[in-house]
C-alpha cells in the first residue's frame, strides 16, 4: 500500500509541475500540440525512471558509505546529463521528426529542474531503491499528465476566442495556475 500511495503522490498530489513547480520551461514550450507533448512526457519519464535508479545506486552504494554527501549535486548533474545525451542520440537515431520537433527541448531536459529535484526529493525522504524505482517513474507519468492536459487545452484555446492582451504565454500562464489549483485537490486524497 506504501508504494501505491508514493505512485499516486507523485503523479497526481506532489506533481513536479503543478505542485513544486519545476520543469516549467519544457512545460509551457512543448505543450502547444498534443503529439509534441507526449514525447516529450515520454522522454521525460524515461529519463526520471533512469535518474531514480542510478541516482539511489550512487547515493546509497557510493556517496554515503564514503562519507562523499558534499558529491551529492555534482553527481546527479552528471547522471542526468549522461542520460538526456544517450536519449538524445536514440530519438535522433529512431525518428528524425520527433527530434526535429522536440527542437531545443530535447537537450533542456539536462537542465529540467525537475530531474535533478526528482534525485535530490527521492534521497531526503531516504527511500528505498523499490520506492524511488516507483517515485522516479510516477513522478514522470506525472510529468507527462499535465504536459498532454496542457497541450490538449492550449490546442483548443487556439480554436477560442481569446482576448488579444492575454494571447500565447500569458493565457498559458493562466492556464497552468488553474490546473495548478485543480490538481490541489489531490491533497487530501492519501490522508
Amino acid at each position: 500500500m506504501e508504494l501505491v500511495a508514493i505512485f499516486i503522490s507523485a503523479v497526481l498530489v506532489q506533481n513536479f509541475v503543478l505542485y513544486y513547480f519545476l520543469g516549467i520551461c519544457p512545460f509551457l514550450g512543448v505543450s502547444k500540440k498534443i503529439d509534441s507533448a507526449l514525447s516529450m512526457g515520454l522522454a521525460v519519464t524515461f529519463v526520471m525512471s533512469i535518474t531514480a535508479v542510478v541516482s539511489w545506486l550512487i547515493n546509497n552504494l557510493i556517496l554515503i558509505p564514503y562519507d562523499l554527501g558534499y558529491l551529492q549535486i555534482v553527481s546527479f548533474i552528471l547522471v542526468i546529463a549522461s542520460l538526456v545525451q544517450l536519449v538524445e542520440m536514440f530519438i535522433r537515431k529512431i525518428s528524425p521528426p520527433l527530434y526535429q520537433a522536440l527542437g531545443i527541448y530535447l537537450p533542456l531536459i539536462t537542465t529540467n529542474c525537475a530531474i535533478m529535484g526528482l534525485a535530490l526529493i527521492a534521497a531526503l525522504n531516504g527511500y528505498s531503491f523499490v520506492e524511488t524505482v516507483i517515485f522516479g517513474f510516477g513522478s514522470g507519468i506525472g510529468f507527462t499528465l499535465a504536459i498532454v492536459l496542457m497541450a490538449g487545452i492550449r490546442e483548443q484555446l487556439d480554436l477560442s476566442d481569446v482576448p488579444e492582451p492575454l494571447k500565447g504565454a500569458g493565457i498559458a500562464l493562466i492556464v497552468a495556475g488553474i490546473m495548478a489549483l485543480a490538481f490541489n485537490g489531490f491533497i487530501g486524497m492519501l490522508t
